[in-house]
């Protein structure tokens, strides 16, 4: 079974004007983040390609296009963003026939109503896509301020009880959430990759300890991100931090309030940097306006990113 490790974009999804997948400039910004040596993955279908927004075929269309263009090279990761277990079971057995080599699972929206009180729930859920398929898979713990997040007991039970579960994206947004999932993870009887989700203060979950990133953030800096990475891991917190520095204005300008604005903001300094030629996305989402786009371009120059 397929480990996870090391630096691994959630890729952006350009749009046409009229709003359909502009499969010129995905294709464009895959090459780009497969050129950057030390990328480890490719994560599609998730946040950051506005996978609330796609159809089921649309889903897979992009995964096939991802699939086509990684050729083999890493792994492929495909989000299974569904609220029904059964739903989400069908859609992860697409992905594994269409070719994905693993899986990155959110958590339905019905576990708002208090799946912390009822952590047989969210257990049930990883089960019955398991049963569905062979291919590892991800858990997704969201902010420790949502109603969706997974504690920590119950994280170890979905990671005890389900083999097919071998990484963690940890996105709780909480240094102290995080020390605790890491710990557990680290104490399991079998080993249980976390990748860090947390764009805004990557070097301190970082140096406390991760297996790899995971991160939407990483398909505008995934160049930098390899080489936080490797800072962290050689121990060199000097030039972890040099790199951190350039990173950190560009993260604060992309996950300002409102937050639900982060990856629209990351296709505009795509735009900006000319490695995608527009910035569309699809409602309910709209553009930015001018003064963000501003703020976004002294944000990349500060960060001096590469351009297109």
């Amino acid at each position: 079974m397929v480990s996870f490790h090391g630096v691994i974009p959630a890729h952006l999804l350009p749009f046409t004007e009229d709003l359909q997948i502009d499969e010129t400039n995905l294709r464009r910004h895959l090459r780009a983040l497969l050129d950057v040596e030390g990328v480890a993955g490719i994560t599609t279908n998730a946040h950051a390609s506005e996978v609330a927004t796609l159809t089921a075929d649309e889903q897979r269309r992009q995964l096939d296009i991802v699939l086509d263009e990684v050729a083999g090279r890493v792994p492929v990761i495909s989000g299974v963003y569904q609220d029904g277990s059964a739903k989400a079971a069908r859609i992860a057995a697409d992905a594994e026939a269409a070719g994905a080599d693993g899986l990155l699972v959110f958590p339905t929206v019905v576990f708002e109503g208090g799946a912390q009180l009822r952590p047989e729930m969210a257990v049930g859920h990883y089960a019955t896509i398991a049963d569905a398929t062979s291919l590892p898979m991800i858990a997704f713990v969201y902010p420790a301020t949502s109603g969706l997040r997974l504690d920590t007991d119950t994280l170890v039970r979905i990671c005890s009880e389900i083999d097919s579960v071998v990484a963690v994206k940890e996105w709780s947004n909480d240094i102290v959430a995080y020390e605790r999932n890491l710990r557990a993870l680290r104490a399991l009887d079998r080993p249980v990759s976390l990748l860090s989700s947390f764009s805004r203060s990557l070097l301190a979950s970082l140096v406390l300890g991760a297996d790899g990133i995971l991160s939407g953030h990483g398909s505008v800096v995934v160049d930098l991100q390899v080489e936080l990475f490797r800072a962290v891991e050689k121990q060199d917190l000097g030039e972890a931090r040099r790199v951190w520095d350039r990173i950190q204005p560009f993260a604060e300008a992309c996950y300002a309030d409102p937050f639900l604005d982060g990856h629209n903001r990351m296709k505009v300094a795509l735009a900006q940097l000319g490695r995608i030629d527009a910035a569309h996305v699809r409602p309910p989402l709209q553009p930015v306006s001018d003064t963000e786009r501003a703020t976004l371009r002294t944000a990349v120059e500060r960060a001096e990113l590469p351009r297109g």
